[in-house]
């Protein structure tokens, strides 16, 4: 699951790369903003998965294999 986890944090790095290149480039506002969007959803999950709940345990950690 680590794994999944590190693949969902470079592509939510690769999306906002691509996003600021389109911005330089002067592309429509609203294909950066929704790149930033899905980085953001993205990095929200990652977030909500690794947080600790209220016995200390991870959700990862509880997740069945």
């Amino acid at each position: 699951m680590a794994t999944i986890i590190s693949i969902m944090m470079l592509a939510a790095f690769a999306l906002v790369a691509g996003a600021v290149s389109l911005w330089r480039r002067r592309a429509p506002r609203k294909q950066i903003a929704l790149m930033l969007v899905a980085a953001l959803v993205i990095v929200g999950n990652v977030v909500l998965w690794t947080m600790p709940m209220g016995d200390n345990a991870l959700p990862i950690q509880q997740a069945p294999r």
